[in-house]
């Protein structure tokens, strides 16, 4: 399958000499894979995004799509469509003018464009809106537009930066749910950037976390959750992050909320809880000054200030070397 993305050493600085916004990124994406590149703001992960796209150029390194060298070459040779956060919709253009105009500037037969922009528009439930501009359309009908517009040119690589960002809640787990079908369906290569960690575990068959311009972990959502390689994604990936603490020898290791269990005894005592109805969230403090926080199912009736003793599930721990 055609779309493999390779970056080999790859960094970003702005200025000569200056700090590296991106440094060092290797990273190998599999033709047809979804990929997600997460981590706070200022982490690089936009950058890396675009230097890919070729919108940044590359400091050092390389960037290859299936095996071709595209690290000096121009966006429009990279056979690539990017979706962005605020849908970049031309809006002079009617919806079905925005989704045709790539492949006119391309000269594509008239016959052929109109067979693909309808295809689409069906596909993605645009066909009654195909005669209106933009600003007649809600944020979610944008951002479906701007995905059409993508799709239209049946590129090797799909990329997406934070699409879904301006939508709100509601219209996020949509709007997630169309682009994981259109994954399926499609089988390209995607790269999507979030800093939502709900958007990076739903959506990617691998994640990458990145912070300060380097990549942390790559793995697959479930092992990015239960086996992090490091404290800094232990505590980003989760909500609530993952408890941190030290055992008698003194070695850290961390334990999911879910893996920590209320028992008789008073090992610590409970500050609030958060009641979110299929479950609550205890956060408990420790002698020695250490939180913990613990899940527990449905609503759970200890009032804040009563103490409790505790047990972890030590099985489920996971160690970190050093302070890593």
């Amino acid at each position: 399958m055609s779309g493999e993305v390779l970056f080999e050493n790859v960094s970003k600085a702005y200025e000569k000499g200056g700090e590296k916004a991106v440094s060092g990124f290797n990273l190998q994406v599999k033709g047809g894979e979804f990929a997600v590149l997460v981590g706070p703001s200022g982490c690089g992960k936009s950058t890396t995004l675009r230097m890919l796209a070729g919108l940044e150029s590359v400091s050092e390194g390389k960037i290859s799509i299936d095996g071709r060298d595209v690290t000096n070459i121009p966006p429009k040779d990279r056979d690539i469509a990017m979706v962005f956060q605020n849908y970049a919709l031309y809006p002079h253009m009617t919806v079905r003018e925005n989704m045709a105009f790539a492949l006119k500037l391309r000269k594509f037969d008239k016959r052929e464009i109109a067979s693909r922009v309808e295809n689409v528009a069906e596909r993605l439930g645009l066909a009654e809106y195909m005669d209106r501009f933009p600003k007649a359309l809600s944020g979610g009908q944008r951002q479906r537009v701007a995905l059409a517009r993508a799709i239209v040119r049946k590129p090797a690589v799909f990329l997406f930066d934070e699409p879904l960002s301006n939508l709100d809640a509601k219209m996020r787990v949509d709007m997630r749910a169309e682009i994981i079908k259109l994954h399926r369906e499609l089988g390209t290569t995607m790269i999507y950037v979030t800093h939502d960690q709900v958007e990076a575990m739903t959506m990617g068959s691998r994640i990458v976390v990145m912070n300060k311009g380097r990549i942390e972990q790559v793995a697959p959502p479930r092992e990015i959750y239960s086996r992090p390689a490091t404290i800094f994604v232990a505590t980003f990936i989760g909500t609530p992050p993952m408890n941190i603490l030290k055992d008698e020898n003194g070695r850290t290791f961390g334990i999911r909320p879910e893996d920590v269990y209320l028992t008789d005894g008073e090992t610590g005592r409970i500050e609030f809880a958060e009641a979110l109805g299929s479950e609550t969230i205890l956060h408990i403090e420790l002698p020695n000054g250490d939180k913990v926080a613990v899940r527990q199912r449905g609503y759970c009736t200890i009032e804040a200030g009563a103490s409790t003793g505790l047990r972890f599930d030590m099985a489920k721990a996971v160690y970190f070397d050093g302070n890593k």
